[in-house]
């Protein structure tokens, strides 16, 4: 429970992490909630297409920009692109005062490239290019997903000082492939002369509760094996350690002195998925220095409420160890698991992706309906 005098996000960042918020649309924006709860120690905000396509397709706040960029005779991509830009850069200006009082640290808003890139380096590359030129502050991460074409897109992109969150990370092969393509990047960037890294961030989000939901299924009727609910924390804990070896590293520390900071850990995807597990299992349980947790707006409202705030991240590593041993003993391969997380991840995007273009047609359609004009 939070102190009467300071509450549970700021206790989190005492503890070195940073709480982010896992939702946007225009109410959030408008309303002044996002910039209570930037007061409360908020410190960043993470969006999806799955998010976007809830946000625009209900209600009527995006009625007027669907109207006027219809107008323009843009197609459903560039119509997206021009009503979330317009939003995440409103976020950013928001969350720019903690960028600026953190130093460059925190304060940071995420947009994603298209999920149907993800097989594809070249485009996702100019994709990011051109929303972090669109965009064109200091806080914004461009989401890339840690798809095998993904990371080559990585270490371009922060080669080229574009700050990044890597995302859909399930695999702890993955999570280091991730890490060494972000100081490859910087390295890259400071071989082509340029003397000050600190203006280049990125966070590895790596996913969990989806990792829980797919292994329970897989061990069945087995709830006196111990084992239901404990890998996405297990493997999350074991991560974490490989992120503290990785930039613990020589190559890394050679680049400190140009300002390099290290790639935070975001936890993404810890609302449970079993309301039968405590709802902040993947929030007390995963708290450390240099992290990040980002929580859709319920789990973020039940830790401010009744969260614990300890040090946990480091604790029980041997046990996390002993349970991923465990597992695999039962029969379960987390690589299998891992890399169908990975497909199914990219999926889910991609059909989100897919059905908000739909919806934007359709109501673009009916907004011109209603207007009497030509549908678009």
């Amino acid at each position: 429970m939070a102190s009467s005098n300071r509450n549970n996000i700021q206790l989190a960042a005492d503890a070195g992490q940073s709480i982010w918020l896992d939702f946007i649309n225009r109410d959030l924006l408008k309303s002044g909630k996002l910039a209570e709860l930037v007061e409360l120690g908020l410190g960043g905000l993470t969006s999806n297409p799955t998010i976007f396509q809830s946000a625009i397709a209900q209600g009527s706040d995006y009625d007027d920009d669907l109207q006027r960029l219809a107008a323009q005779g843009l197609d459903a991509n560039s119509i997206f692109e021009g009503l979330a830009t317009k939003d995440i850069g409103d976020a950013a200006d928001i969350f720019r005062p903690v960028y600026d009082r953190t130093g460059g640290a925190d304060g940071f808003v995420s947009i994603e490239v298209d999920p149907q890139l993800a097989g594809d380096t070249q485009s996702t590359v100019e994709q990011a290019r051109r929303l972090s030129e669109t965009l064109a502050r200091p806080n914004i991460l461009i989401k890339v997903p840690a798809t095998p074409e993904g990371i080559p897109a990585i270490r371009t992109l922060i080669g080229e000082g574009i700050s990044i969150n890597v995302t859909l990370i399930f695999s702890r092969d993955a999570y280091r492939n991730v890490a060494n393509a972000y100081i490859d990047g910087l390295a890259d960037y400071k071989a082509k002369g340029n003397s000050d890294l600190s203006g280049i961030a990125s966070v590895a989000s790596f996913f969990v509760s989806r990792v829980d939901a797919n292994i329970d299924a897989r061990l069945g009727d087995a709830s006196g094996s111990g084992l239901l609910g404990k890998a996405g924390t297990a493997n999350a804990k074991l991560a974490y350690a490989d992120f503290q070896e990785i930039f613990g590293t020589d190559k890394f520390a050679s680049l400190k002195p140009s300002g390099a900071r290290v790639q935070r850990p975001l936890w993404a995807s810890t609302s449970v998925k079993n309301p039968a597990y405590p709802e902040l299992l993947y929030v007390d349980g995963l708290i450390g220095p240099d992290t990040v947790n980002t929580l859709p707006p319920n789990t973020l409202d039940a830790f401010l409420d009744h969260g614990s705030v300890a040090q946990t991240l480091t604790d029980g590593v041997v046990a996390a160890r002993n349970d991923m041993t465990a597992l695999a003993a039962a029969g379960v391969d987390i690589d299998e698991v891992t890399d169908e997380l990975l497909a199914a991840g990219v999926a889910s995007f991609t059909d989100s992706f897919v059905k908000l273009m739909a919806n934007i047609r359709a109501k673009c359609d009916s907004l011109a309906a209603a207007a009497g004009q030509p549908r678009a």
